[in-house]
């Protein structure tokens, strides 16, 4: 008993102990998690703050008169206070990690996402020993992988992919890191030595990540004693060789191996070994490997060990076709299979897909899918396909419902089923949501569907994503709500019914509470936008452009989203009724007001958004100066659209560097803006200041501060004067269209433009240009337009233009005064649509070579373009480099023509000193529609070749020297709308036909030799009037006796016909009767062949 007291009374002082000692560790813990970091460390985080750029406020928290223990991004040891974890995303800048090597605590390292384009990953990152984990992936560093990283001897973690810009080869020194465990360098430019054999020495890697753009060499054997690797990715170029593939056997832990862009199909041993050598695999991708059938059956021999241990396989992008599906039926563990990019238009999926019954993903991907892939036996047969619940066959060539009835009785189970990108047509089944009643995800956009939205996907109680755009679907989308129960409203998230025909007002949605993305564009939805939409608090995406919609937008409407990160109302009658003090509560990365009424203010809530990459304010009747600050913000934006405003004012000139992802557009043409174009813009990659009041252009060409990309450059309709400047070569590796016409430009074209080597098109239409063309742009072998019409431009056509320019589809030098003759060279320019030599003071001969224009010889159509300024939504943003207007006259007008080389073929050389004869070659250019040779001093006879142009609208001869007869092949011209032949020395008759007799007096007059009835003149063997006249008289008493007679004659037989026929049957009952019977014998005859024949056509449809 007393030992029994004694163990008690032991047992509560050991107790009592131990609680007094977690008491005081307690206490010490709290007292330890208030130690707050060293300031030292605080100081470099400071400094290194200093040399980035934070546009999403991701450091805004990072203060001097807070705990950097407290900052976002930051963690502390708490004991110690040192700087243990640094996680940063989305910043841009100079990476600085000189200012953090006080940081010699620091264990983990991320930084994701970031734009360090100008820095490099920094040589003295190898001396942080205690990292061991760090993440750079995402982010864009220049140069290459330093060899100091072999140095983090703890490092367990690195990642350094999906930089695209680091180059040079993979460091050797990466062979010592002895502790790490995971390591991908994928999707660089890595190249030079291809992999290091110092990779065998990372023996406690378990996943290795090596897929490139441009690795090359063979993969060294010894990345084989990787004992604990559990998955590889591997792509590139390698040499593969049978050989190689015995380094496969020692990675006995291998579950995921990956393989892309390697040429497997030079050896079946390799995959053969794949199959024998590692016998866990899990997951096999073999992507765009150039398999074929061949190769798959060495893959999955009878000794192969994937037909049990296997649940992924990617086969996507090769060269498999419909026999690989009998090879993959004994994979009976397989749950995922991807077959896209492969031909398997000879499958038929007869009822169930006859895999493993444990399959749950299907990808067939553009695989060349038709109807006849799919058939619905009469009779249901055993349903092996009720495990999947992805199917994604978008992209095929499917049409009718077929495959509908074929999901619906083989794959009832979906969860998702994606059939966009095909070509169904047709009405939408109506049971659908009866009958996919467990379908979670519906994708039917880019087809040719019609119809009313079935109500039926309303009663999916499991659906949440559902996309129907771009289709034919009509009815009102205010009925598809509310002729639903939406028993899935609480969890439904995506909508997308855009490009499509719905009609009507938009409904209260507001009980859609988890909806995050909805789009509407495009359709014919009217009304107004109703103020519930901003009960949506989940919605990130709202997308409501191109429809018929009205009324005020104020900030009711927008108050509760903020989560809204996209906003496009673009091409409606919206008012948007902000007050001047209103803070949004969300940030945009992309807003589209196009055509919406924003003004007369500039909108000063733009102000407040920072991550706007995107904005499109166009046609939106802003009447105001554009603020300083909102030029500060282009340096993040990525599209610009302020066109076709009345903005004004002059651009400052920032000293900002432009960073938009995509490459800078800024569109602001039809406006006011005035001043000389600052010198940061060159750094976008087009520019649309036309229609503006801009007067120099030095300041933006000459003053080369950094690298341009500028592609498109479009200053027209300005008022630029003075001399072209002469510095060009700064654009001349990238500028492919420059516009500058309708300004008020003097001198000589610079020689610098011919530089501009890649350039496309050239157009200096209506300025004071003089002397001749420099003889430097015939470096310029890429110009598809080149427009200099319309200035004082004098001397010889050069022929290094044809010799030079044989991409040419648009030549214009009218209005000039280019003298001496049309070159021979003109004829090398093949694909020439216009040629416009008008106005000049060309002599000599028309070439007969003009036979050697191959374009022209292509008969086309044509369309008139208008004058138009440029679109853009907030998410598609297009900007054609080929969206030149050309002046030309057309059917005696000058006219404006978009893109004329697609359109129309024409030549006009009129107003010249031209002589000679018009060349019969002319009539080989079949496709020419507009031929202008007027004001001229050709001679001799049309040729009557002419004729052969049927595609002709437009004929110009007039005001030549022109003798001899029309030729009658001009009436073969069906299409000739316009003809001039006047003031010539035509002579003889007009011919007369079709075409040629519409054309009033005026298209001959001035040739005095000609006659004939449009004219009102006779030619010459005419009767005269009188006999004429009495001719007529005769004719008329003769044709009156015998039209007497002729009413006689008819009188007599209709009265004998109808009287000797109806007098028996109603006189004679015998032959009544015999006539009756023999109708009625006639009708039966007709309605039983009748009815023959249409059953011979359901036998013939339904065999």
């Amino acid at each position: 008993m007393e030992r029994y007291l004694i163990r008690v009374l032991f047992g509560i002082s050991v107790w009592i102990f131990h609680f007094q000692v977690s008491i005081l560790g307690f206490i010490s813990q709290s007292q330890n998690s208030h130690v707050t970091c060293i300031a030292r460390e605080r100081l470099a985080l400071l400094t290194f703050k200093q040399s980035l750029r934070d546009d999403y406020g991701i450091l805004s928290t990072w203060r001097n008169d807070r705990d950097c223990c407290k900052w976002r991004g930051i963690e502390c040891d708490n004991e110690t206070g040192h700087v243990l974890m640094l996680q940063l995303q989305d910043l841009s800048g100079f990476f600085n990690l000189t200012s953090l090597i006080v940081l010699q605590n620091i264990q983990h390292l991320d930084v994701t996402f970031c734009d360090f384009s100008d820095s490099q990953i920094p040589e003295n990152m190898g001396s942080f020993k205690n990292l061991r984990y760090l993440n750079l992936s995402w982010s864009t560093f220049a140069a290459s992988i330093p060899y100091s990283l072999g140095n983090l001897s703890n490092l367990e973690y690195l990642d350094i992919s999906n930089s695209y810009r680091i180059r040079g080869e993979i460091p050797s020194q990466l062979g010592k890191l002895k502790s790490l465990r995971y390591l991908d360098l994928s999707y660089n430019y890595l190249q030079d030595r291809g992999i290091p054999s110092q990779l065998k020495n990372l023996t406690q890697l378990r996943y290795l990540g090596l897929c490139d753009f441009s690795l090359s060499g063979a993969i060294p054997f010894r990345v084989g004693n990787l004992p604990v690797l559990q998955t590889l990715r591997l792509g590139g170029d390698f040499d593969l060789s049978i050989k190689d593939a015995k380094w496969l056997s020692s990675l006995s832990s291998l579950d995921t191996l990956g393989l892309s862009s390697l040429p497997l199909n030079s050896s079946h041993h390799w995959l053969k070994s794949i199959g024998e050598l590692v016998p866990n695999l899990r997951e096999l991708s073999l992507v765009s490997c150039s398999l074929s059938d061949h190769n798959i059956s060495s893959l999955f021999h009878f000794h192969s060990n994937l037909s049990t241990s296997l649940s992924f396989l990617d086969l996507s992008y090769n060269m498999l076709t419909s026999s690989t599906f009998s090879l993959l039926f004994n994979l009976h563990s397989l749950m995922t299979l991807d077959l896209s990019e492969n031909n398997m238009t000879s499958w038929i999926f007869q009822g169930n897909l006859n895999f493993s019954c444990k399959l749950r993903e299907l990808y067939l991907v553009n695989c060349g899918l038709t109807d006849k892939s799919f058939l619905v036996p009469s009779a249901s047969t055993s349903n092996s396909s009720s495990s999947l619940v992805t199917l994604d066959l978008s992209f095929n060539l499917l049409k009718s419902s077929t495959i509908f009835h074929w999901v619906f009785n083989f794959t009832p189970n979906l969860h998702s089923l994606n059939l966009h990108y095909n070509s169904l047509e047709g009405l939408f089944p109506n049971r659908f949501g009866n009958v996919m009643n467990t379908l979670e995800v519906l994708t039917l956009r880019s087809n040719n569907l019609q119809g009313d939205i079935t109500s039926s996907l309303g009663y999916i109680c499991t659906l949440h994503e559902l996309d129907l755009s771009i289709n034919n679907f009509s009815g009102k989308f205010s009925s598809f709500i509310q002729n639903s129960s939406w028993c899935n409203r609480q969890i439904f998230q995506r909508l997308d019914l855009s490009d499509n025909w719905i009609t009507g007002m938009l409904p209260n949605i507001s009980g859609f509470k988890s909806l995050s993305f909805l789009d509407l564009s495009n359709n014919q939805l009217c009304g107004e936008i109703p103020k519930n939409i901003g009960l949506l608090q989940e919605l990130e995406y709202l997308y409501l452009e191109e429809n018929y919609l009205a009324g005020d937008i104020t900030e009711l409407h927008l108050t509760n989203l903020s989560k809204l990160e996209e906003l496009d109302l673009t091409d409606n009658s919206l008012s948007l009724k902000f007050s001047n003090t209103w803070i949004p509560p969300f940030q945009l990365f992309k807003l589209g007001l196009g055509s919406c009424k924003l003004g007369p203010s500039f909108p000063s809530w733009l102000q407040t958004q920072n991550r706007l990459e995107f904005l499109d304010i166009s046609d939106a009747e802003i009447d105001d100066f554009v603020p300083e600050w909102f030029w500060n913000k282009l340096r993040f934006i990525s599209q610009l659209n302020m066109s076709h405003n009345n903005l004004k004012g002059t651009i400052p000139n920032l000293p900002i560097k432009l960073t938009g992802d995509l490459g800078l557009s800024i569109f602001l043409s039809l406006n006011q803006l005035d001043g000389e174009i600052p010198a940061f813009l060159s750094q976008a990659n087009t520019l649309d200041l036309s229609g503006n009041k801009i007067s120099d252009l030095n300041m933006f060409l000459c003053i080369k501060s950094r690298t341009t990309s500028m592609q498109t450059l479009d200053l027209s309709n300005n008022q630029i004067t003075g001399e072209l400047p002469n510095c060009w070569e700064h654009l001349k590796g990238s500028l492919i269209f420059l516009n500058l016409k309708n300004n008020k430009l003097s001198g000589k074209i610079p020689h610098s433009m011919g530089t501009l080597v890649n350039l496309e098109a050239l157009v200096l239409r209506n300025n004071s240009l003089i002397g001749e063309l420099p003889f430097t742009l015939k470096s310029c072998t890429k110009l598809a337009v080149l427009d200099v019409g319309e200035n004082f431009l004098s001397g010889a056509i050069p022929s290094w233009i044809g010799e030079n320019m044989q991409q040419l589809k648009i030549l214009s030098l009218r209005l000039n005064n280019f003298s001496g003759s049309v070159p021979d060279q003109i004829c090398y320019l093949r694909e020439i649509h216009l040629l416009d030599l008008s106005m000049n003071h060309l002599s000599k001969g028309i070439p007969t070579c003009l036979r050697n224009l191959t374009a022209m010889k292509e008969r086309g159509v044509y369309a008139f373009g208008k004058e138009k300024f440029r679109r853009m939504s907030s998410r598609f943003v297009t900007y054609e480099m080929e969206e030149t207007n050309v002046l030309f006259m057309w059917k005696g007008q000058d006219h404006e023509f978009w893109n004329a080389e697609y359109l129309l073929k024409s030549i006009d050389i009129s107003s010249n000193e031209l002589t000679g004869e018009i060349p019969k070659e002319l009539g080989y250019l079949l496709g020419l529609v507009s031929l202008n040779l007027s004001r001229n001093n050709l001679s001799r006879e049309i040729p009557g070749e002419i004729g052969n142009l049927d595609s002709l609208e437009f004929l110009d001869l007039s005001r030549n020297d022109l003798s001899g007869r029309i030729p009658s092949t001009l009436a073969n011209i069906d299409r000739l709308t316009v003809l001039d032949l006047s003031n010539n020395n035509l002579s003889g008759r007009i011919p007369w036909g079709r075409q040629l007799q519409t054309f009033e007096a005026s298209s001959f007059e001035g040739n005095i030799g000609l006659c004939g009835q449009l004219l009102n003149r006779s030619c010459p063997g005419d009767k005269t009037a009188k006999e004429s006249e009495g001719e007529a008289v005769d004719s008329e008493n003769d044709n009156s006796d015998f039209h007497g007679g002729l009413y006689m004659s008819l009188g007599l037989g209709f009265f004998t016909g109808f009287w000797g026929l109806l007098a028996p049957n109603l006189l004679w009952k015998p032959w009544r009767f015999a006539y009756i019977t023999f109708l009625n014998r006639l009708v039966e005859y007709i309605l039983l062949m009748v009815e023959l024949n249409v059953a011979k056509c359901h036998r013939w449809l339904e065999g």
